[in-house]
């Protein structure tokens, strides 16, 4: 692989990253020359794979972000593998659907945490290394439910709300130094967990697949196409160039027109 590559020599650590959105941002860094760290449950060697396929190096840490303690030690790790964290890219997510009288506490607190607060303790572990080489990006996958609502999802809406007010924050103070901190708000990706709940509602509505996705994209995307972790990827590598340098705290929306109504 040439080692002229726009990130030859950075490192960028995505959570969330054995599969969907967060795997594809990590390959599309990888192809620019970045080393990646990655995070998540599940398969690794797969994910592990994919990533080295690009000709970079690859470690794995399989913090629980739930757990700030895990967190810093993930981020102690990273440095300690490749010397620095460049790049960090927060996507670890999880979801739960319920109205709010039924909302399980413990539910709720897990997706605060893991939505929310981890982007917090990754920034402000990171913040200082990449304030002393004043180059930095952190970029939060947030999501069209930072922008908007939708019932039955009050954890996660909040959290991402959250989100989007974390990194314009962290945008803002660090506005006057060569890092940029952004976020990224899909709508419907065709994910593995994605993909679940269009099998589910092709079960349930006695539909087949084609059917059950038309249904699904068009209650709220009106381009009626899902959105592609490569494209995600692709939107993460822009911020990361040059022609990002002065991008800067935005929610920029990847979703077919969902907030355009």
């Amino acid at each position: 692989m040439a080692e002229n590559r726009m990130l030859s020599g950075k490192t960028a650590l995505v959570t969330g990253s054995t599969s969907g959105i967060g795997l594809g941002i990590a390959i599309k860094l990888a192809a620019q020359g970045a080393n990646i760290v990655l995070n998540g449950f599940g398969d690794v060697e797969g994910p592990r794979a994919l990533v080295a396929a690009q000709g970079v190096k690859v470690a794995y840490h399989g913090a629980d972000m739930s757990k700030p303690a895990e967190i810093e030690a993930m981020m102690a790790y990273a440095v300690a593998e490749f010397g620095c964290v460049d790049i960090v890219v927060n996507n670890a997510g999880v979801q739960h659907v319920a109205s709010v009288e039924d909302f399980p506490v413990e539910k709720w607190d897990a997706i605060l945490a893991i939505n929310l607060s981890s982007a917090f303790h990754t920034g402000r572990l990171a913040l200082p290394a990449m304030r002393a080489r004043n180059w930095g990006r952190i970029i939060n996958l947030a999501s069209v439910h930072g922008l908007v609502g939708s019932a039955q999802k009050s954890a996660y809406v909040a959290a991402k709300h959250g989100l989007i007010g974390l990194t314009k924050v962290s945008a803002l103070e660090t506005a006057t130094t060569g890092i940029t901190v952004n976020a990224i708000c899909p709508g419907w990706v065709l994910t593995p967990l994605v993909q679940k709940q269009v099998d589910a509602r092709a079960q349930n509505d006695g539909v087949d697949a084609a059917e059950a996705i038309r249904r699904l994209l068009g209650e709220k995307q009106p381009s009626m196409q899902f959105t592609t972790p490569e494209q995600l990827g692709d939107l993460a590598v822009f911020m990361c160039s040059p022609a990002g340098d002065n991008v800067r705290g935005v929610a920029w929306n990847v979703d077919g027109g969902w907030t355009a109504q």
